[in-house]
């Protein structure tokens, strides 16, 4: 039998490639994109919460019954609460309360204990998420913190899967990586095989407005000026991340909320694609670098979506939150015709 698997976790991984043919009409390259929303979670995510789980296997961190405990801003608690599922494990996160309802609702229909904690605060505040887990963490008996953030092993599994995957896929042709950062391990791991092969493969990070790493990569420092709110759930962050390799990144690309919401909803109408909202801020960051980089006919450009759109339909795809925000009528699509709404009485 063919395409026929033990259990949920066989499908992660050898996600597909599809060509956009309508967002990216005026660049000269051919793009691709990447669509990790075809992973039985339905992120990026899937892979790191298998492969630094099975690692902990492998170490004797874990037996049958034991809590693994994780800070997430949703997909990755996703992932990890389906493999904890399949495995036997109980499963605890700490999440921002810029989480969306639905997500945590999700979390919670998939078994996980949730804790959500206050999202502007300092990393090293008792309240922040990842304070939170620490001290869960420690206070759990025959638990483990698999701590996301500053794991090598989220590098690892995008090093082993993510990376060449994608060399595979285009047959060596890529010329371009772009992908949102926010733990930095799907750029970074998918960045070190793809430099392997070819040095010359630009890599293309796309930061939030409000984070600090384009500003660190620029100049190796943090300047806390440039941390505000943002909106954009899963990229940037207020610290410095261990899982990301600022050495394999080429060049940051710095994109806001209200572009990336309306790119969003441009990529569903225009390539049929329901993405998450970094989704929106990836091929955001894509358009704005193409305003200062010349692409040929012969570069082959692949660009991460990291996950599904389900998750943002009372955020991205709801016109009522993208009013209250002030997003409507934006340059990017005429939002009250294309998504005019009309009752029959």
């Amino acid at each position: 039998m063919t395409h026929v698997y033990d259990n949920i976790l066989g499908l992660i991984g050898h996600t597909p490639l599809v060509k956009l043919n309508r967002v990216t009409n005026d660049i000269s390259a051919t793009v691709y994109a990447k669509l990790e929303s075809c992973n039985p979670g339905h992120s990026t995510k899937d892979r790191i919460a298998l492969h630094i789980i099975e690692a902990a296997e492998k170490k004797g961190l874990l037996k049958p019954g034991s809590t693994i405990v994780e800070t997430t801003s949703g997909n990755t608690g996703f992932s990890i609460a389906m493999v904890s599922i399949i495995k036997g494990y109980q499963c605890i996160l700490a999440v921002s309360d810029k989480t969306k309802a639905e997500k945590i609702a999700y979390l919670k229909a998939l078994g996980a204990t949730v804790y959500i904690c206050p999202a502007n605060v300092a990393p090293d505040d008792p309240r922040s998420y990842y304070e939170v887990a620490k001290k869960i963490a420690a206070e759990t008996p025959d638990s483990i913190y698999i701590n996301q953030y500053f794991n090598e092993l989220n590098i690892d599994a995008h090093y082993q899967s993510t990376g060449p995957e994608i060399w595979e896929q285009t047959e060596g042709k890529i010329t371009h990586l772009i992908a949102c950062t926010g733990t930095g391990g799907t750029l970074s791991g998918s960045a070190k095989f793809l430099k392997e092969k070819n040095p010359d493969i630009k890599i293309i990070g796309v930061d939030a407005s409000g984070s600090i790493l384009k500003g660190f990569h620029e100049t190796g420092t943090i300047n806390h000026s440039e941390i505000h709110p943002y909106q954009i759930e899963g990229m940037g962050k207020n610290l410095i991340p261990s899982a990301l390799l600022f050495d394999k990144i080429d060049e940051f690309i710095r994109v806001n909320d209200e572009l990336s919401a309306h790119r969003t909803r441009e990529i569903a109408l225009k390539e049929g694609i329901m993405g998450g909202y970094t989704t929106g801020a990836v091929v955001q960051g894509l358009l704005q670098y193409a305003t200062t980089h010349e692409f040929s006919k012969a570069d082959v450009v692949v660009v991460i979506f990291p996950d599904h759109g389900s998750r943002y339909i009372t955020k991205v795809y709801s016109d009522e939150w993208m009013t209250e925000q002030g997003f409507m009528n934006n340059d990017v699509l005429n939002d009250e015709e294309v998504f005019k709404t009309e009752v029959i009485k």
